[in-house]
């Protein structure tokens, strides 16, 4: 699913809903907060152009990781009218990267020595905040629309050591724009809840600097209540960076995707 229908998607899907459930209460909850983790794979691609002795010269690599990276997730939700709610949410994603030459490699004059190593290490995190209006709200179905803010941040260092000589670099960029999205809550019953979202900004709304490009988010939970308090929920999640930067040299852009299964326990008051 393109996350940019996506709420179309959902009012067509909440209208359907509406006419087809029994009553029942949905989400008389003031406060709700989901505390889980997320099992995380990272899908990178570094794509670049720019002149070399006079001709065009463009590259694209895609590289990764090694390996899935669980992390944590937080979101929650504010209730404060039948139609009007606060949504947060926050997700990190660290990991390193090693590699070691096994044997010698030399070029020329000069020999990088076997136990040289690189080390890479990638940082991102992603916050927003959003006000939700339900357009619909029935005693099972609630369709929100959304409009807030999201923060971004983007790490990169690496580390390269070969005999006596020894490579350090650094680069953090972030920022925050306006983001806006779609919501659609269903509650057949007082144990079970499903819950769809998903989330668009465009780089050129906010403060990141010279960067274009966009950042998409969507995301689908099930949920199942012990009580009205304590419950439990599976889903999944995805996130798609999609982002060039211009400068003198030429055009560098990344495209960073994260996706993969979450779970956690809910608490509401």
């Amino acid at each position: 699913m393109n996350p940019k229908t996506l709420p179309l998607t959902l009012a067509l899907a909440a209208i359907g809903v509406a006419y087809a459930l029994p009553a029942q209460a949905i989400e008389d909850d003031r406060f709700t907060l989901r505390l889980g983790a997320m099992q995380v794979d990272a899908q990178s691609e570094l794509r670049g152009s720019t002149l070399f002795g006079g001709q065009p010269f463009e590259f694209s690599e895609d590289f990764d990781f090694g390996g899935d990276e669980v992390v944590p997730r937080l979101e929650g939700q504010f209730r404060f009218g039948d139609r009007h709610r606060f949504l947060f949410n926050y997700f990190g994603y660290d990991k390193d990267r090693r590699a070691t030459l096994g044997q010698d490699l030399s070029y020329d004059n000069i020999t990088i020595p076997a136990g040289s190593f690189a080390k890479a290490k990638a940082k991102f995190e992603l916050a927003s905040a959003v006000y939700d209006y339900a357009v619909v709200e029935t005693d099972t179905v609630s369709l929100g629309l959304q409009l807030g803010i999201e923060y971004a941040k983007l790490e990169g260092k690496l580390y390269a050591e070969a005999g006596a000589n020894t490579y350090e670099s650094r680069s953090s960029d972030d920022g925050y724009a306006p983001v806006v999205g779609a919501r659609l809550t269903v509650a057949p019953n007082e144990h079970w809840r499903f819950v769809a979202q998903g989330q668009y900004l465009d780089a050129g709304w906010g403060n990141f600097d010279d960067y274009e490009g966009d950042l998409s988010r969507a995301n689908a939970l099930v949920e199942y209540r012990f009580t009205e308090n304590v419950g439990v929920f599976l889903g999944y999640d995805w996130f798609k960076l999609d982002v060039e930067r211009s400068g003198s040299d030429g055009v560098l852009g990344v495209d960073q995707r994260f996706k993969g299964p979450m779970a956690g326990v809910t608490l509401a008051f």
